[in-house]
């Protein structure tokens, strides 16, 4: 480990801090996930809708597509099932999910 740049303590540059604690597990991990998540989805077409940060929808010549995000579960719907079922094939290969 190394002290974080501009956080180095110039008089003890080779002591870090110790963690009580994992890095697992914080607090903020459910927001690192949301964020990977969506950094996917819009980089693939969706955009996320104004009214509810975790409604996203996809419009396409092939149909729409809305994906709703609930704590970590996923429920999406298509106006089509082949556009849903290819979008199903692509997510997972991305993220490790079950699709019930």
């Amino acid at each position: 480990m190394t002290q974080p740049p501009g956080m180095a303590d110039q008089q003890y540059l080779m002591h870090v801090c110790k963690l009580q604690r994992a890095l697992y597990g914080l607090k903020h991990a459910p927001r690192a996930w949301f964020d990977r998540l969506s950094d996917f989805l819009i980089s693939y077409g969706f955009f996320c809708s104004f009214a509810d940060p975790s409604l996203f929808v996809f419009h396409s010549a092939h149909g729409i597509l809305a994906l709703l995000l609930y704590v970590d579960d996923m429920f999406l719907t298509g106006s089509s099932t082949e556009l849903v079922n290819s979008f199903i094939h692509i997510v997972s290969c991305e993220f490790s999910m079950k699709d019930l």
